[in-house]
């Protein structure tokens, strides 16, 4: 059986446009970022998918490994379904920049999750 394809697609980086409000301050409805495949870190924002919720992705933030995937969080606890309810994430690649509006480098969190 073949491998499942990476949602991000064949390319190194792929442009997405985040909904909602669960990572605010850090990203907010309609800001448009660059995903780079690659292995995450602690406190790295992150594209993600949930085995219950295929063909979603989602951008969260990296706590850490948990099981076979790994555990992460919205920066807006308020306004988040993350590892909390949805349990471990498959991460797809890392966000490292906002392209718009503001464009900038991503820095990772000191402490994830919080």
């Amino acid at each position: 059986m073949a491998p499942e394809p990476n949602p991000l697609g064949r390319l190194p980086f792929r442009r997405i446009r985040v909904r909602g409000p669960s990572m605010a301050p850090t990203l907010r409805d309609g800001d448009i970022v660059i995903a780079r495949t690659g292995v995450p870190e602690p406190g790295d924002v992150v594209v993600v998918t949930w085995t219950s919720r295929p063909g979603q992705l989602s951008v969260k933030r990296a706590v850490g490994p948990q099981g076979d995937g790994w555990f992460v969080v919205g920066d807006n606890d308020l306004a988040s379904t993350d590892s909390r309810e949805l349990g471990p994430a498959t991460v797809h690649g890392v966000v490292r920049w906002r392209a718009w509006p503001r464009p900038k480098a991503l820095r990772k969190a000191l402490r994830p999750g919080a």
